[in-house]
């Protein structure tokens, strides 16, 4: 039984069959059954489905969660049922919100699959017939031929001008040349000119070549294992929050416990009582809106991204943008248009004509002297006929190049000129390997000509005359020849790809001598112009941002230096083959030292991004193609192109671009700092409540007073009057100073010491006067008393909420009714909680009792004692930072 061989393009093609145990004639169908049993069908796996009923239990496994369950509980072994309803019915619903984000499964293997071919040309018992893909094995012989996808890795042993688009595997823009020979120096597999990869597709030329590797033995399919090998994690926000929920627990379960042990052991309360005080306690330090209302964060910042064209598909990854300090970028496609566009023409004689436009919109200017412009007519009249490329454009306005990239190039060109295919064409002879141009015979009028476009050297080669300005046939001398080479010099040296242009006229077409040069054409895959700002506000921001493609060094280099990404100082370019060669510290110092990679294989990205990762980086992957896949599942933020972007890049990404504009990458980042704050005043604010409670509970009880407020009136705080005013602050906007300041640290706690000095500042005010109000109030019944303290700790929390709309900022100064949210939400509040004490009925649910207007306006009065201290606080704050 045959193996699969190794390094098939170092070996030449009769090696390769021999090893195979093929041929030209290719496999028997008997042959083919015995290796399709050994080495499996040329496919995929399929990702395992997650089942629902796993996807539901992992809502309820959550540490909030556990406590809740417990309050519960208790609350149903003591009869207080209202607490038992609410807190469950809290419960189901941060379930069910957690279930509809979770139900959008990863399926970045299903998309691979998608990749590949249903049916394929192969050669079994003598005979080209067509077969389904996934039956290829290793020793067949394949046909390709122009646009045919390849269905599996292949060693070429015959291609006739035949090249390969492999953007989507490899990162490089341009079609790649193939050739049967066998190399002769070990290389990456996108130098590995003989071979053909499965899911790339046939640009130009026909095509045979021996199976080499089928499945997951391809590269695709290494892709695949490397996918199901990254395990999924946790994002940066609910690795915070599940520390939010343990510093909660603790506060709960603290609390509970010093009033259980003071009551007990110090005050000698009854047992029964004690156990009230204690399950109030429990309740009183538990936010139960925090997980609803910290989802309702993330959900009005995904929406403000998908505004912005940034789509989230995870919603946790909203916060984490705000952290990361780190974006590792794509070039083809993600900063550039992946679009071939001539930017200059020009002839002997004449000066450079440059051509506005970019892509394939096929509008533009020719810019440069009159004379010039018109002297190119011949130039832009081989460009209108010397190509076999079409454009599309579909409804929605996207316009598609049908053939090679590089002859639609010639074919904008000629249209931005308003030149169409008059001339008849009599033969057409794709791009050669071996000759390194393409030809097109045309009548023209009673006249033949030949076209001829293609690498410079070997045109140039073949050139002794050349069109003047006066459109004669004059002889080219050495010195114009020196001329020509020094200004296609000029031009690769500014990141320009050069053609020549040339033509024959007259008698012995058919041999390719004594050709007329015409002139050059210098193209380039340009950089989307919104990608220039868009790095220097990352810059700005403090993110690092890195190119890793796989695109050539010096094209790299250059349009990382166009967009802003290579600084001065910082020109080093590293490639795949220098990176494998270094030790694990080499490859950390190369790391750090370089922004610029190139030639790299997907392996190599994913390795950069776990390097980045380990030195503390939070990781935002940007990537088009299957190549891109690993890495940016592997990321902190996988982001992907919309547009351009394969299916198997988005379903490995947190994010995806609807515009494929990488500035859209910085909105989202700084949306993603927005929400991190809004987060964290939200939970501020649900803090300072509970706070206020517990330190209430304990002053009474310390004192030797009744319980102040009953477990059923603090979950009614912390549900509505926190209810409204929290959700009202998730949709607070930012203040246009995110991306002044580095990245937020991904090990910052949401509460942190920030919160410290309002917290003692608003529980010292709203327990202070909770208890005067109570023992003031406590001679005329409990229910009186504990109406009043229901008062102050209520509407001290409404008035807090201007505190909490910025940390740092007077809200007189960003503006006190400039959310209209929180507006809403403060009115909402202020007539629920007057009516539910003012109307029998709902006073007597909770317990409470009537208040006549002065005695409620002035102790709302009162409570705003909290705003006006929130005030000073902030005064003295700044003025001691100036």
């Amino acid at each position: 039984m045959i193996e699969t061989i190794k390094d098939p393009y170092l070996k030449p093609a009769e090696e390769i069959l021999e090893g195979l145990k093929s041929s030209t004639e290719g496999l028997t169908d008997a042959e083919a059954s015995l290796r399709l049993a050994k080495f499996g069908k040329n496919s995929l796996p399929d990702p395992a489905k997650k089942s629902l009923l796993k996807l539901i239990i992992k809502q309820f496994n959550h540490l909030m969660v556990y406590i809740l369950l417990i309050a519960a509980g208790i609350s149903y072994a003591t009869a207080h049922y209202i607490d038992v309803y609410v807190i469950l019915g809290i419960i189901q619903i941060n379930a069910i919100i957690g279930f509809v984000q979770e139900y959008k499964a990863e399926g970045a293997l299903a998309a691979l699959k998608g990749l590949l071919v249903p049916k394929c040309k192969v050669i079994r018992n003598g005979n080209l017939i067509s077969i389904n893909s996934e039956e290829l094995v290793p020793g067949d012989i394949i046909a390709l031929e122009e646009g045919d996808i390849v269905p599996a890795d292949a060693r070429i042993i015959y291609e006739k001008n035949a090249r390969t688009a492999e953007a989507s595997l490899t990162g490089e823009s341009v079609p790649v040349q193939k050739s049967e020979k066998q190399h002769l120096e070990a290389c990456g597999f996108s130098d590995q000119k003989n071979m053909v990869w499965k899911s790339t597709f046939v640009a130009s030329g026909s095509i045979r070549a021996v199976v080499t590797s089928t499945g997951l033995g391809t590269q695709i399919g290494q892709i695949a294992s490397s996918l199901k090998s990254i395990l999924p994690k946790k994002t940066n926000f609910q690795n915070k929050t599940d520390k939010l929920a343990l510093q909660m627990a603790y506060l709960a379960i603290g609390s509970a416990l010093i009033l259980f042990v003071v009551g007990y052991f110090v005050l000698e309360v009854e047992t029964s009582e004690l156990l009230l005080i204690s399950i109030a306690a429990l309740v009183s330090a538990i936010p139960e809106g925090l997980p609803a209302v910290l989802s309702i964060v993330l959900a009005v910042g995904s929406y403000r991204m998908s505004q912005k064209n940034a789509i989230i598909r995870e919603m946790t990854a909203t916060e984490s943008l705000g952290s990361v300090s780190t974006i590792i970028t794509d070039k083809t496609g993600t900063l550039t248009q992946n679009t071939m566009t001539i930017k200059k023409i020009w002839g002997l004689g004449k000066s450079d004509i440059e051509v506005s436009g970019e892509g394939w919109d096929s509008t533009g200017e020719f810019i440069g002297k009159k004379e010039d412009i018109a002297g190119a007519n011949a130039l832009l009249e081989i460009a209108a006929h010397c190509h076999q490329s079409s454009i599309q454009i579909k409804e929605s306005d996207q316009i598609n190049i049908i053939g090679d990239p590089t002859e639609a190039a010639f074919l904008v060109l000629a249209n931005k000129a308003g030149k169409k295919r008059t001339l008849k064409i009599i033969e057409d002879i794709a791009f050669s390997s071996e000759l390194k141009f393409r030809s097109t015979l045309v009548r023209k009028d009673q006249d033949e000509l030949r076209f001829y476009i293609g690498a410079p050297e070997p045109i140039l080669e073949r050139c002794h005359f050349f069109l003047n300005n006066q459109g004669e046939s004059q002889e080219l001398t050495e010195h114009d020849k020196r001329e020509i080479h020094s200004k296609i010099q000029a031009w690769s040296e500014d990141s320009l790809r050069v053609l020549a242009l040339a033509r024959k006229k007259g008698i012995n077409l058919e041999k390719d001598e004594y050709l007329e040069f015409v002139g050059i054409a210098g193209m380039m895959d340009p950089p989307r112009p919104e990608v220039i700002p868009a790095v220097a506000s990352c810059h700005q921001a403090g993110i690092r941002v890195i190119m890793a493609t796989g695109d050539h060094a010096s094209t790299a280099l250059s349009i990382a230096q166009k967009v802003g990404i290579a600084k001065t100082g910082r020109t080093l370019v590293y490639t795949d083959s220098e990176l494998q060669a270094m030790s694990e510290e080499e490859f950390k110092v190369a790391v750090q030292s370089a922004d610029v990679f190139s030639r790299l294989t997907p392996l190599m990205k994913l390795k950069i991004a776990k390097a980045l990762q380990a030195e503390g980086e939070l990781v935002a992957m940007t990537g088009d193609g299957v190549n891109d896949a690993p890495a940016l599942k592997q990321a902190d933020i996988g982001i992907a192109m919309g547009i351009m972007g394969t299916d198997v890049a988005k379903d490995a990404s947190l994010m995806v671009l609807a515009d494929d504009n990488f500035s859209t990458i910085v909105h989202a980042i700084e949306q993603g700092r927005i929400v991190f704050n809004n987060a964290r005043r939200t939970s501020f604010f649900l803090i300072t409540t509970n706070f206020a409670e517990i330190l209430t509970l304990i002053t009474s009880i310390s004192f030797g007073l009744p319980l102040p407020l009953t477990a059923t009136q603090i979950l009614w705080i912390n549900i509505v009057t926190d209810g409204f005013c929290d959700k009202a602050l998730a949709a607070e906007k930012g203040k246009g100073r995110e991306l002044t300041s580095p990245p937020i640290s991904p090990k910052e706690n949401i509460i942190n010491r920030n919160i410290i000095p309002f917290l003692l500042i608003n529980a010292l005010i709203m327990t202070g006067l909770a208890i005067f109000a109570f023992k003031s109030y406590l001679p005329m019944g409990i229910e009186k008393a504990r109406t009043m303290v229901f008062i102050v700790i209520a509407f001290s929390q409404l008035f807090n909420v201007f505190n909490m709309r910025n940390l740092d900022q007077s809200i007189f100064k960003i503006g006190l009714f400039s959310n209209k949210w929180v507006n809403y939400a403060l009115i909402l509040s202020v007539i629920i909680q007057v009516l539910i004490i003012e109307i029998p009925v709902l006073a007597a649910l909770f317990n409470f009792k009537a208040v006549n207007p002065i005695e409620f306006l002035t102790w709302i009065a009162l409570s705003s004692l909290v705003l006006w201290a929130g005030e000073l606080y902030k005064y003295f704050k700044n003025y001691k930072t100036k």
